[in-house]
């Protein structure tokens, strides 16, 4: 009778266990997999750069994209619903790689442009035209930007509060929690706040910018800026509310100002360690500040406990500038930046030298000439119009101001009567002006309810150090990197010879691309928002194609009767769009 080899019980449960062992295992597995990418930063990261590649592709694709555009014959996709909030040069996932020495991971890095994503940023869902100025002062749609962080964080300290459907600002701050009102009589015991002697002041690390939003009642126009940090969204809020403001960090950079050129500049715990790397950041203060301006710090280190040394360093270096001493009240200093060089002999005991990366050195007042300093300066509203010194720097300087003011006045005119541009109406609160050589756009429209950020673009003449003399606000900027603001932030802007901001002016060469270049002013502007565009009836032309793949409404204009030269305005409306809901 033969035998049947049966395998024994014991093999066959020992294959039985390691077939389950691996069953297991890589079940686990799965579960940590699916842990890490969807509760860590890594999954974000893997998702994020899964979607750059998708929306860059590669070279030539986008090469062709972008001639397909240029010639009226392709729509550019909508971005996913996760780049509601795109900056693509203050890109958190990023920029967290980058060295944290001087805050250097918290200041721009602007991608290549062919690493920019081609695609229009989509409003965030339940998104709806912003709440109009003045109302907006106080209180915003709060799913424009459904971020709650901050009210959760500094609600007790008067920031801002959910109510409904709105985000309300009672106007206070971390350093007046009781209201920027009563802090602002405060300082106007000590500072000639009211009158017109101050006009331009900038406010560092300004949070929801209160501080900003309510100097306007004095006819101080405050710029507010701060970085896109742990609070995600706080320049956000402060465009929104209507109040001037943009994305910028104090770091290893100048930032992209004139020398004086703000009569006041403040901090309210804005944190900037000012005596670092040998008063690095007092100096660029310095450099900013008109002579005979004021310096107002509140909050750490000024008599905050545990930070003596820092609060002993901070009069030291004031003291080694001539800063006068005009109060310490509580945890504020007040102090007032000197007319003269004369006591720049003595600055060596700090470290600090004498004579775009920021530099340890003083500025030395007396290189400008003319009427500068506060006091000095024509008050506001006068300065406006007055031509100012500095104006003189340029060939016929003062005749080109003179007239640039003229032809500003005759197109405001016919944008108002025949384009009916809505600028004087409350549908018109932010405002920028892309290419703004003397401020003449800005100037021509100060009596409605706006303000303008003037940019002067790269590789123009340097005229911004004019449009503060006159008390305006703005920033120097290339038009071939993406601008430091959110998305949706502007009600209107504007830019004449719009190909020019693209091409080197001594060779003529393009640098960037006008897609490019429109799918950034799309990303600026509010939904119902208004571009202007002015150039050449040949580059007019191309734009409106370019406009075709944008979703915009355009119309193209003749320019107004009294203007010379060849020239075709486009007006071009954003229109109000949103991603299916699947999308989001």
């Amino acid at each position: 009778m033969g035998l049947l080899n049966l395998p024994s019980s014991k093999h066959r449960h020992a294959r039985q266990w390691r077939l389950l062992d691996i069953i297991t295992a890589a079940f686990f597995a799965a579960v940590f997999l699916f842990f890490l990418l969807v509760f860590t930063p890594l999954g974000d990261s893997l998702a994020a750069s899964g979607r750059r590649t998708l929306l860059r592709s590669d070279p030539r694709h986008r090469g062709r994209l972008v001639a397909q555009v240029e010639l009226g014959r392709q729509e550019i996709d909508a971005c996913p619903a996760e780049m509601v909030d795109h900056m693509p040069c203050e890109d958190p996932r990023i920029n967290s790689q980058l060295s944290r020495e001087m805050n250097y991971y918290r200041e721009r890095h602007c991608p290549r442009p062919e690493e920019t994503p081609l695609c229009l940023i989509p409003p965030p869902q339940g998104y709806r035209v912003p709440v109009q100025w003045p109302d907006s002062l106080q209180k915003i749609w709060h799913d424009n930007m459904p971020y709650n962080k901050i009210a959760y964080r500094k609600g007790h300290q008067g920031w801002m509060k959910r109510e409904g459907p709105y985000f309300i600002f009672p106007g206070g701050g971390t350093m007046f929690p009781d209201g920027a009102v009563q802090y602002i009589e405060k300082l106007n015991q000590y500072i000639p706040i009211a009158g017109g002697t101050l006009r331009t002041a900038l406010d560092m690390g300004c949070g929801v910018a209160s501080f900003g939003g309510y100097m306007l009642a004095e006819d101080i126009l405050t710029l507010s800026f701060a970085p896109r940090d742990s609070h995600k969204a706080q320049i956000q809020f402060a465009l929104e509310r209507g109040i001037p403001a943009f994305v910028a960090m104090l770091g290893t950079r100048r930032l992209p100002f004139p020398g004086v050129s703000f009569d006041l500049v403040h901090c309210s715990r804005c944190l900037i360690p000012f005596t670092a790397y040998n008063a690095t950041y007092f100096l660029e203060v310095d450099r900013l500040l008109r002579p005979g301006g004021y310096l107002v710090i509140s909050g750490p280190p000024v008599q905050w406990p545990k930070q003596d040394k820092e609060w002993a360093d901070l009069q030291a270096v004031a003291r080694l500038l001539c800063y006068e001493l005009i109060v310490v009240d509580g945890n504020t200093v007040i102090w007032k930046k000197p007319n003269g060089d004369s006591c720049l002999p003595n600055q060596n005991e700090f470290g600090l030298d004498l004579y775009i990366k920021l530099k340890k050195c003083v500025s030395r007042t007396s290189s400008v000439r003319g009427e500068y300093a506060v006091g000095t300066i024509p008050r506001w509203p006068e300065r406006l119009t007055r031509a100012p010194a500095r104006a003189s720097l340029m060939r016929n300087g003062i005749d080109v101001f003179e007239a640039d003011n003229r032809r500003w006045a005759r197109r405001i005119a016919y944008y108002k009567n025949s384009l009916n541009i809505k600028l004087g109406t409350p549908s018109i609160r932010n405002v920028m002006d892309m290419n703004a050589f003397f401020g003449g756009f800005a100037s021509a429209i100060i009596s409605d309810p706006v303000w303008v950020m003037n940019v002067v673009p790269a590789r123009k003449p340097s005229t911004l150090d004019v449009i503060y003399d006159r008390g305006l606000i703005g920033v120097y900027h290339d038009w071939c990197e993406p601008f430091s603001t959110y998305p949706r932030t502007y009600d209107l802007i504007h830019v004449a010879s719009i190909e020019s901001l693209t091409k080197d002016p001594s060779s003529g060469r393009s640098r960037c691309n006008l897609v490019d270049l429109m799918v950034e002013i799309d990303r600026m502007l509010r939904p119902e928002g208004t571009v202007i565009i002015r150039d050449s009836p040949e580059v007019i032309e191309k734009v409106d194609r370019i406009s075709r793949g944008m979703r915009w409404r355009a119309s193209i204009h003749n320019k107004e009767p009294e203007s010379h030269g060849r020239e075709k305005i486009l007006v071009a409306t954003k229109n109000l769009w949103k991603l299916p809901a699947s999308s989001h």
